[in-house]
């Protein structure tokens, strides 16, 4: 099996320019492509995972990945699957994250000997005289079509700036830059990125009169149709000071039955045959099999060490109810109120709920536990002298944190 026929058996492939161009492409090793990615935060997340996985699945398939980090295009923001704008963010900000970003993609992308490049869009972006750029790119885009298209639909009720109804052309102009600076052939994205990845396949056409390609990625979506890597208290990131590993490793740990092997065939690098054969697995089977997705997915972002640890954690956790590599939660002086603090604002503090009437709701369905006993008074409260080494906050049955005090 071919890496393209490896893709579809996978179910990452969602749209492509042309299915015979790509394969032949991918096969063979010829595509010099590139996957697009906006610092709009300090740390990539679950919803890059993905992308980082599949350059890595190509890459070593003897395909060049292009990393392109978005240090122009983040002071626009992409209004794909928004419902209102991004915040405006500082230029010291997308340089700050731009480092993030390239330290972390290097665990999964070969940057040596010309393997792979990473480039970063605001070397033409940012210099781009405003009339010039009108006139070589805007009688290329037709306004009714852009109005047409997936990413800005969404928007047109609760109101498009212009800011944003430039994002579609600029991501265009990336391709067509990219093409030309380095022979980048292919373009691949989210699904929810075909508009824009199209635009750039017909801005080569029309200004160089050549052909490239656009291949979306199937979004990773749980059996209730929501977008994976979101927990009560945010995001799910590969940046370990931000979601420690066994936080990760719980992650996958805890996904549904039903979405447990959708995620191995997606994410891991397991052999197909083997991940064929986990089909009619059930019951305790199911969660070995999700000891081997936390395992595998954890190992990839922070290493073999950091996996084995969580893993023993994990698994000293449910065997006595706590664990040395355990999340864990600081409190300071401030924190407390006379002395005490209550349980909700404990639950709230350590991110184990997204606010105090959650935190309530928990207690009262008996859903919060400390040291594994139960707290159904919703008045209680903790003494700094009781956060002991063995304080143990639970949510749930899967969610823990440990709390000490600074």
């Amino acid at each position: 099996m071919q890496i393209y026929e490896e893709l579809q058996a996978r179910g990452l492939i969602a749209q492509v320019t042309d299915e015979e161009e790509i394969r032949e492409l991918i096969n063979n090793g010829k595509a010099t492509f590139y996957i697009g990615f906006d610092p709009t935060a300090d740390s990539l997340h679950v919803g890059h995972f993905m992308a980082l996985c599949l350059m890595k699945r190509l890459q070593m398939a003897g395909n060049k990945p292009i990393a392109l980090i978005g240090g122009g295009t983040g002071y626009v923001g992409d209004p794909s699957g928004r419902t209102d704008m991004r915040s405006m963010m500082t230029p010291e900000q997308i340089q700050h994250n731009c480092d993030k970003f390239k330290e972390q993609m290097s665990r999964f992308i070969d940057f040596s000997e010309g393997k792979a490049l990473m480039v970063n869009n605001a070397d033409w972006l940012l210099d781009l005289n405003y009339v010039d750029f009108l006139r070589e790119v805007g009688p290329h885009f037709s306004v009714n079509n852009m109005l047409r298209a997936e990413c800005y639909k969404q928007r047109m009720e609760k109101g498009l700036s212009f800011l944003e109804f430039n994002y579609m052309i600029m991501q265009s102009y990336d391709f067509f830059m990219l093409y030309q600076k380095y022979g980048c052939n292919m373009q691949f994205g989210g699904d929810d990125q075909w508009s824009n990845m199209l635009g750039g396949t017909e801005l080569i056409r029309r200004k160089l009169g050549k052909n490239a390609c656009a291949m979306t990625i199937t979004l990773l979506l749980n059996s209730e149709g929501k977008k994976m890597g979101k927990t009560q208290s945010g995001a799910v990131w590969l940046d370990p000071e931000k979601t420690s590993p066994f936080e990760f490793y719980q992650y996958w740990r805890n996904v549904a039955d039903d979405d447990v092997l959708k995620c191995i065939r997606m994410l891991t690098f397991l052999p197909l045959e083997e991940i064929d054969k986990m089909d009619t697995w059930e019951g305790s089977q199911l969660n070995q099999a999700k000891e081997i997705l936390a395992y595998d997915l954890t190992k990839l972002v922070h290493g073999e060490e950091e996996a084995r640890k969580a893993q023993d954690s994990a698994r000293a956790l449910f065997a006595s109810g706590n664990a040395t590599e355990m999340p864990t939660c600081e409190l300071t002086e401030e924190d407390f109120t006379d002395g005490k603090i209550d349980i909700l604002t404990l639950l709230h503090k350590s991110g184990l709920v997204p606010s105090k009437s959650e935190a309530r709701r928990a207690v009262q369905q008996g859903g919060a536990a400390v040291n594994g006993k139960k707290v159904t008074d919703t008045f209680t409260a903790y003494t700094k002298e009781e956060f002991n080494e063995d304080f143990v906050l639970r949510r749930g049955k899967k969610n823990f944190r440990k709390i000490v005090v600074k």
